[in-house]
């Protein structure tokens, strides 16, 4: 009598159970932190540099920001495709926490950017570590289901962080949206800190990638230039836009696979997948506000309402399609990519003088379905193509994918207005740009299929 096979945990029990559940609610809490930094630093930096500085310092903290996030994305993967995601999981929310306790203690703009220094670099290398780690303790079948809760864990900051930050800064002081974060820092790393202890370093680490320090160090000065001249839209902008471009697109040779610029059937196509998605996706939600503040004459608290309904329908998608994991994920990618062509194309009936201001809603609702099931597809696709020793290269890659490609667009958009003087005319010929992104990302989703695993 043979003894009955016993059955696959479900995805529940693979997330939730007595053995993975604090690996999850840590890893949650880890994404959480940095999207609420990053959310409520945009709510306090007029508080903050009113004190500090003057308008004129305004991009700086931002750029400071995005310099090491891209130097810390490109290490950090590095780092743990050789030795393993145990001391990056460790040392990063270390490093982002002292960056939040420089920051939160500044009375200089040179502390408060050195502070962000900190935080970014930590806030890079802790999100690639974080995939290498759900790579390592989660099942394929798993895996969309905890992409959907990472997708959470942008979304729920994205509507709670702004009005949060908002009432910190009033009633108490803009300090504390800094150093509020710093208990659920420690949290954050107890909580995952069980599931570290185990891992053990490769077995065959990956080869050396001759010159890694020196690209990762040119693409942060180039996404960082990129950044700034997005928010200068003047000709001395321009300049420093095409020198930012001169210097990244050898740097993006070292850094991202083979193939990407032509998207390559496998993990090629999947960090150009990234790049595509988050350039049409955030962008508009870059200016979306802006569209319906200066051209239909809405309150800046109406004009984020649409982002708010995006938010949702991303969190919500993210969900239903963690809950099927038998469905082909390229599929879905192509789906989420064609309904984000539909909602920024239908923002041309929005964007214009004449426009119908309130179908915003709606459309940014459709869209943020989309990414929602894009996103989540993306993220599960990466891992399932990627060799064991390449987890870490491939996600950092396609993390520069999404900063690159919102540098640059929502730079274009700044040129844009800049040529074009008001958002009513402007903001139409950005979203026919985006709108052929989105579809051109619906186009190679095909490619997307994790077979062969990439190298």
């Amino acid at each position: 009598m043979t003894a009955p096979v016993p059955s696959a945990p479900s995805v529940r029990d693979e997330l939730f159970g007595p053995h993975r559940r604090a690996v999850t609610v840590g890893i949650v809490l880890l994404i959480s932190l940095v999207a609420f930094e990053q959310m409520g630093v945009g709510t306090a930096m007029p508080a903050v540099v009113a004190e500090l500085g003057t308008v004129a310092d305004y991009a700086w903290p931002f750029v400071a920001f995005i310099a090491t996030t891209v130097v810390g994305t490109v290490l950090g993967g590095r780092w743990c495709d050789a030795r393993g995601p145990r001391l990056v999981l460790l040392l990063a929310p270390a490093v982002f926490g002292l960056g939040l306790l420089v920051a939160g203690t500044a009375g200089s703009l040179g502390q408060l950017l050195a502070g962000r220094l900190l935080q970014g670099l930590g806030a890079g290398a802790q999100g690639v570590a974080v995939y290498v780690l759900i790579a390592l303790v989660y099942s394929a079948h798993a895996r969309p289901a905890v992409f959907g809760l990472v997708s959470s864990a942008w979304v729920v900051p994205s509507l709670v962080g702004p009005p949060v930050a908002g009432l910190v800064t009033e009633h108490l002081s803009w300090h504390w949206v800094f150093l509020g974060l710093l208990p659920l820092v420690v949290l954050a790393v107890l909580l995952v800190l069980p599931a570290v202890r185990g891992l053990a370093p490769p077995l065959e680490p990956a080869p050396p990638h001759r010159g890694l320090v020196a690209a990762a160090v040119a693409a942060a000065l180039g996404v960082s230039a990129l950044s700034w001249a997005g928010q200068h839209p003047t000709p001395v902008g321009a300049v420093l836009a095409v020198a930012a471009l001169a210097v990244l697109v050898p740097a993006l040779r070292r850094l991202v696979p083979a193939g990407t610029v032509r998207a390559r059937r496998g993990v090629a196509a999947v960090v150009a997948g990234r790049g595509l998605i988050a350039g049409a996706f955030f962008t508009v939600t870059a200016y979306l506000p802006l569209m319906l503040a200066a051209t239909h004459g809405w309150s800046l608290s109406a004009a984020g309402l649409p982002l708010i309904v995006g938010s949702l329908g991303w969190s919500a998608a993210a969900a239903w399609q963690g809950r099927r994991p038998e469905l082909p994920r390229p599929r879905l990618l192509r789906i989420g990519m064609l309904l984000i062509a539909f909602g920024t194309a239908g923002l041309l009936l929005v964007a214009p003088s004449w426009g119908v201001a309130w179908a915003a809603l709606p459309l940014w609702l459709v869209a943020g379905v989309g990414m929602g099931l894009g996103f989540s597809s993306l993220s599960a696709l990466l891992l399932a193509g990627s060799a064991a020793d390449a987890v870490g290269y491939h996600s950092s890659a396609a993390q520069l994918a999404d900063q690159l490609a919102q540098a640059t667009f929502v730079g274009l958009g700044g040129a844009l207005l800049a040529v074009l003087v008001t958002p009513a005319v402007a903001l139409p010929v950005l979203l026919v740009v985006l709108v052929v992104l989105a579809l051109t990302g619906a186009a190679i989703a095909s490619r997307t299929a994790p077979h062969p695993v990439d190298p």
